[in-house]
């Protein structure tokens, strides 16, 4: 029911008569109420040589909105039965019944959990034969209700039934850590021609053969004994509509590219770098310190890139994860929301760990967790939005 539908009634009920006046003030109240949650939206949008050009202010549209996570599921070390134990976890995704697949890495196997957490059944086994697998990174739902799974040892991709039925392959020329696979059957994955330190990642759409289409981005190798922190590197995104997202963190600026890989639309957002804190470089120095006491070497920079990761829902925002960390835990960091024509829309603090294996999934968040014991754990959270933020 809207506030104008109350006020309408209440006029017209019998009673004492509500003066103009009193009217005017009553929209105001409400006026600066909504006011409290919300400013307008300073920003551009214009187009340029065809490019749709989104130029954002310091501040979201909402200023006050927040996300937060009710847990509903946890499938991992705490429950009962072998099956719902992971040494570690090399993929996600969730189907539209609910049912969550998820890679088990030291048995090169899928594992199939109904809606509740149930186990259901294992798909593949470790191997290289037929709906075997060496080393599987990722895993995704169909749309054609099959099991897509790519074998990144293997340079392969394999397709099962729902019901665990192996299907057939595909090769792949080289090994591609893939991140999302469209509608079309085209996929989007990194090729990472050098372990870390060194790095270095080409970006490339792959059609439904697993041939490369085109390239979307790529970065040039480090050195190969040396950390280099706060080196910009390259993220990606596929969002719902079948766009593909990305950004060089060197500079906040998005781009977004058409399924053909045409650049259609750019976003841009002003932003102040964080620096490396001495506190930063003892857990990096931590972090590293088998590698150090092996000859490797650790070098810093004064600050941080403009970002760490780029994430699209379902609902086409997109998610990008910064540097600014806000009380709550080392790993604890905010995150700037863009609404799908690309403004600004919120800055929210968000402690889990969403990271490629997330799956945004009608309303649904389903994370990969650590316990503090070290075993991975899936977690699926109900996301709850205030601050008008929809």
């Amino acid at each position: 029911m809207s506030d104008k539908w109350r006020l309408d009634s209440h006029l017209h009920r019998k009673g004492p008569v509500i003066s103009r006046a009193a009217v005017i003030c009553i929209l105001a109240l409400l006026f600066i109420s909504c006011r409290e949650h919300s400013t307008r939206w300073g920003g551009k949008i214009q187009e340029r040589d065809g490019i749709v050009v989104v130029q954002n202010p310091v501040d979201p549209v909402y200023r006050n909105a927040a996300l937060s996570f009710s847990e509903e599921l946890c499938i991992g070390r705490e429950d009962a039965g072998e099956e719902h134990l992971f040494s570690e976890i090399g993929g996600l995704d969730v189907d539209d019944e609910g049912r969550i697949y998820v890679i088990n890495s030291r048995d090169a196997n899928v594992r199939i959990f109904d809606r509740d957490g149930v186990f259901l059944k294992a798909v593949g086994r470790k191997g290289q034969g037929p709906g075997e697998m060496e080393m599987p990174v990722f895993v995704q739902i169909e749309a054609g209700r099959e099991i897509f799974i790519v074998d990144y040892s293997g340079q392969r991709g394999l397709f099962f039934t729902l019901d665990g039925m192996y299907l057939r392959q595909q090769p792949m020329l080289r090994p591609v850590l893939p991140i999302r696979r469209d509608s079309r059957g085209n996929l989007i994955g990194m090729e990472i021609p050098a372990p870390p330190p060194a790095g270095g990642r080409t970006i490339k759409a792959y059609g439904p053969d697993l041939r490369p289409l085109f390239e979307i981005a790529k970065e040039e190798p480090g050195e190969k004994a040396v950390f280099d922190i706060g080196r910009p590197t390259c993220y990606c995104a596929v969002r719902h509509d079948d766009s593909i997202v990305w950004g060089d963190s060197k500079e906040y600026v998005l781009h977004i590219l058409d399924p053909e890989g045409r650049l259609v639309r750019t976003i841009t957002k002003p932003h102040r770098s964080v620096p490396i804190s001495r506190e930063d470089q003892e857990m990096f120095r931590e972090r590293y310190s088998d590698a150090i006491r092996a000859g490797m070497s650790i070098e810093f920079r004064s600050h941080f890139p403009a970002f760490s990761g780029i994430f699209a829902d379902d609902r086409g925002r997109i998610l990008v994860k910064t540097y600014e960390r806000f009380e709550g835990g080392k790993n604890s960091f905010y995150f700037d929301v863009f609404d799908p024509e690309g403004r600004f829309s919120a800055k929210v603090p968000i402690m889990l760990n969403i990271d490629r294996h997330s799956v945004w999934k009608d309303g649904k968040l389903y994370t990969v967790e650590t316990d503090p014991e070290g075993y991975p754990k899936i977690k699926k959270h109900n996301l709850i939005w205030s601050g008008e933020i929809r």
